[in-house]
This record gives C-alpha cells, sequence and structure tokens, in this order.
C-alpha cells in the first residue's frame, strides 16, 4: 500500500510538472454592427444604389483560436496557433469555407528566433497592421487601398505552405522571412510566395520596410464588376471576361511616432503587376491615432495612383471614433469617402465613381 502511494504521488508530481510546462489558450472576438455604404452597388441604368446591412467583422475579422507552447528544454519551446473565422451574422465559416483560414501553423521558438510552417500572414499584412491607425479592417483600412485592393487578397495578405524564420529582437531591430511553396510538379518558383520584413522600434519610434514577390495570382473578373481585383483586371486593359493570373512584386515603407497626446501615421508603397499587361501602382498614407476623453480618434488618407491609367488617382479619407466599456468591449463609429478620378473605380462600382461608407457597432474579445 506504502508503495503504491508512494508511486501514485511520484506520478502526480511529474504529470503536474509536464503541464506547468504546456500552456494551450482558447481565444476569440466578436464585431458586429451596421454598415451604410452608398456607392459599391449600381448598375448603368439605374445609378449607384445605396445598402444597409448588418457587418460582420467590421473593425476585427471574427475568429475563434487555439494557440499554445510546451517548454522542451534549453530556452526550447514548441509553439502553435489554429484559428478559424467566422461570420457572426449568419454563422457561416469565412475565409473561403476554410476551416482554420485565418492561421494554422506549428513551429519552434528559442534564442535563435522562431521557424513556423503552414498558413501564415505575410511581412505585407503584418506592416499594414502597423502603419494604418484603422489596422487591417474597416470602412477606412489602408489594406483595401493598397495595391488597388491587392493587401486583401491572398496570398499577398496569408501564404499558404509557407515556412518562416523570425529573428530575435537585436537591439530593436527583428527580421521576418517567408517562402510559401507552390507545390507544382517541375517547378520550384510557379505559384510560390516570397516575402522579407524589417522592423525598427526604439521607444516611440517604429520604422519598418518590407519587399514581397507572388506568383500566380488569379484574377477572376466579371462583367460588373464589384470586387478590388475586377476593377484592376479591366483598369489593366483585359477583357471583363478573361481569367488569367499576374506575378505581384510589392514593397511598403513607413512608420509611426507616439508623441503622447498623438501617434503620427506615415507609409509609401508601390505594386507591380505582371500579366498581359503592367500594371503599377503607388500607395501614399498619412494618419493619426489621437486619445480623445476615455476613447481614442483614428484619422487618415491613402491615395492610390494607378500610374498606367490615364486619370487613374483615388483618394479615401476615413475618420473614427472608439471608446471603450470595458478591458474587453467597446464601441466605435467609423466613416469613409473614396474619390475616384475618371479612370478608376476603387471601392466603388463604376469609373469615377464616389463612395461613402459609415459603419457603426461593438466589438468583444475573450
Amino acid at each position: 500500500m506504502k508503495k503504491s502511494l508512494l508511486a501514485l504521488a511520484v506520478l502526480s508530481t511529474v504529470a503536474g510538472a509536464a503541464l506547468a510546462q504546456s500552456s494551450i489558450t482558447i481565444y476569440g472576438l466578436i464585431d458586429m454592427g451596421i454598415d451604410y455604404d452608398n456607392g459599391k452597388t449600381g448598375s448603368t441604368a439605374t445609378g449607384s444604389t445605396s445598402k444597409w446591412s448588418v457587418g460582420s467583422g467590421q473593425t476585427s475579422g471574427n475568429r475563434l483560436g487555439f494557440k499554445g507552447s510546451e517548454d522542451l528544454g534549453n530556452g526550447l519551446s514548441a509553439i502553435f496557433t489554429l484559428e478559424t473565422g467566422f461570420n457572426a451574422d449568419d454563422g457561416t465559416l469565412g475565409n473561403n469555407g476554410r476551416l482554420f483560414g485565418r492561421q494554422s501553423w506549428v513551429g519552434l521558438n528559442g534564442k535563435f528566433g522562431s521557424v513556423k510552417f503552414g498558413r501564415q500572414y505575410s511581412s505585407t499584412y503584418l506592416a499594414l497592421q502597423i502603419v494604418d491607425p484603422f489596422s487591417t479592417s474597416s470602412a477606412a483600412d489602408g489594406q483595401r487601398v493598397y495595391g488597388y485592393g491587392l493587401g486583401k487578397i491572398d496570398p499577398i495578405a496569408r501564404s499558404d505552405n509557407t515556412v518562416t524564420y523570425q529573428t530575435p529582437d537585436l537591439s530593436g531591430f527583428t527580421g521576418l522571412a517567408g517562402y510559401g511553396f507552390g507545390e507544382q510538379a517541375g517547378s520550384f518558383n510557379k505559384l510560390s510566395t516570397k516575402f522579407l520584413g524589417l522592423n525598427y522600434v526604439n521607444g516611440p519610434l517604429t520604422v519598418l520596410g518590407v519587399y514581397q514577390n507572388t506568383d500566380g495570382v488569379a484574377f477572376s473578373p466579371s462583367s460588373t464588376p464589384t470586387a478590388q481585383l475586377d476593377a484592376i483586371v479591366i483598369a489593366s486593359g483585359l477583357a471583363p471576361t478573361t481569367t488569367t493570373s499576374a506575378t505581384v512584386k510589392n514593397t511598403l515603407i513607413g512608420g509611426t511616432y507616439d508623441f503622447g497626446v498623438a501617434k503620427l501615421h506615415a507609409g509609401f508603397g508601390t505594386t507591380k503587376a505582371q500579366a498581359v499587361g503592367d500594371l503599377k501602382v503607388r500607395n501614399y498614407l498619412l494618419g493619426a491615432t489621437i486619445p480623445f476623453g476615455q476613447g481614442t480618434v483614428l484619422a487618415s488618407w491613402n491615395r492610390d495612383n494607378v500610374t498606367d491609367v490615364q486619370k487613374g488617382v483615388s483618394d479615401q479619407l476615413g475618420v473614427g471614433y472608439t471608446y471603450p466599456l470595458s478591458k474587453r468591449t467597446n464601441l466605435y463609429v467609423i466613416a469613409s469617402y473614396t474619390k475616384n478620378q475618371d479612370g478608376v473605380r476603387m471601392n466603388s462600382w463604376a469609373n469615377g465613381k464616389s463612395d461613402f461608407e459609415g459603419q457603426f457597432g461593438v466589438r468583444h474579445t475573450f
């Protein structure tokens, strides 16, 4: 009996130590509200048609995630993240129906940095999250403007079959390198994604630069385009029914500086889509995050200049306010206005048409 009790005590101690060295966190976010848009839909016969809707994931994509780590000793740990996106307005899966369409990776972390394998964010996506006051969501975010909207398109935002290496913090510098395998027989490069990123953080200052080269970005236009991808195809001179793919090369440099009374944001980017004909885009961003009362004011200006298209400039102005009800819940109101020259239709249903979009909602994390 004593031996059994002793064995049980030893096993309990070992199990307790093992559990103490491992951790798994279940987390999530639900963002819902009302969206009004007066310019995304329309027809030549009737003109633009305004639309009211229940917006899901307006300022942050709705998600349910699992992340964890296991201490392997000597400063080495195993890490993973599985994150699914969903549409809270109707309960369907987001990210084109993928179970873990937001993130799905496993890796190792240590003094050398970290190595990860799986579906991951690209350096472009991570940079826009930092540079843009509105991050990568909402009616005013720069991701839907960057590269004439290509910033929201996989694999420029998220990359499948990807291996990444991130350096440890080296006196304020961190680097990121990633390669997404195209997994095509007979070709190492076909449908692949390559990206690099470098960040420098020193107190209130953040400076960054990224580069990405993506092969085989699909262009599937329609006769009445509503997606940014459709618009860029037609702007480049392709027929509305043409289905093709392009190699997209994009860069972004920018940064933020926090003065305390306000944080300033700035960025400059270029995008080149090589398909039937080349399409070159330049992007400019200026913004501010300003504490006001218990909440925060957000403001930004984004310019998209399709340099190969006559009268190809679009300007997006955005303003918003977030108000915390608790550490995990906040209310928000956001508005954006897009002005297009005659050669382009950023965020709008037809060339030269403007667009206004307003959002109100509640965001809760758990």
